[in-house]
């Protein structure tokens, strides 16, 4: 793959490593991007050797302050906008991954800084991290799946709060109301997020995969629909298990 201009893209031992790079606007989301994340989400999604990926922003101010309006803002007309939000869907990319995915943030997550962190399903905070969304104080809403996911994750009432006064908090009260899985000091965070990629690759990846999927299809079912989701999974699971044993351990003859 191609060297990006405002992502980095690393593999190492079955863990991607996807880093927003414009340190000097705060790794500030705009156009290109955009684009870039598509084909590195794209290239996840394809990859049969990415087993976890990690999220991460360059510098030392913010993981990402959201998105760029100066470029957002000045789509040619709504039907090439249109055309071109279906054609770079990042955030339907983000959904459909099956990998694992770990956020690691440090200072300002704002805007799609925080969508982004929601796509993702472990979220390991710095000390110094500060969520918002502000999109309202700018006579606007989020764009980037904020009001679906963030309710998804902290539950109806603490998302409104957010997502109406535009305030932000920190990383102390994102992890009290969920928004974070754990809250680290500074120089531990990539490590951190290394430990808990480490733990995830020493488990079956079939199990895991299918444990995410189970999680994520079953949000949307009612409790009876998901026992039924989980009970089939669980035999897809079973079968590849089956599958990888040699012969000889099940008594079986060659």
């Amino acid at each position: 793959m191609d060297a990006f201009e405002t992502i980095i893209y690393e593999k190492k031992g079955g863990i991607a490593y996807v880093t927003l790079n414009r340190p000097g606007v705060m790794n500030r989301y705009n156009i290109q991007m955009r684009d870039e994340l598509y084909q590195v989400l794209t290239a996840i999604r394809d990859d049969p050797d990415v087993l976890v990926v990690i999220f991460n922003g360059a510098g030392e101010r913010a993981f990402c302050i959201g998105a760029d309006l100066t470029e957002f803002g000045t789509a040619p007309s709504p039907i090439i906008a249109r055309q071109v939000r279906w054609e770079r869907d990042v955030w339907g990319l983000f959904s459909s991954l099956k990998q694992p995915l770990i956020a690691a943030v440090h200072g300002y997550v704002l805007g799609s800084g925080v969508e982004i962190a929601l796509f993702c399903d472990i979220r390991i905070a710095s000390e110094d991290a500060v969520f918002g969304l502000p999109e309202v104080s700018l006579g606007m809403i989020p764009a980037g799946g904020g009001t679906q996911t963030l309710p998804r994750v902290i539950g109806k009432g603490r998302a409104l709060q957010i997502l109406l006064t535009g305030d932000r908090i920190d990383a102390q009260e994102a992890f009290r109301i969920g928004l974070v899985n754990m809250v680290v000091g500074r120089e531990e965070l990539y490590p951190t997020a290394d430990r808990m990629a480490q733990k995830i690759l020493s488990r079956s990846p079939i199990a895991v995969r299918y444990a995410k999927e189970a999680i994520r299809r079953g949000l949307d079912l009612t409790l009876d629909e998901g026992l039924a989701l989980e009970r089939s999974l669980a035999e897809i699971v079973k079968a590849f298990a089956e599958e990888s044993v040699p012969h000889f351990v099940t008594g079986e003859s060659a």
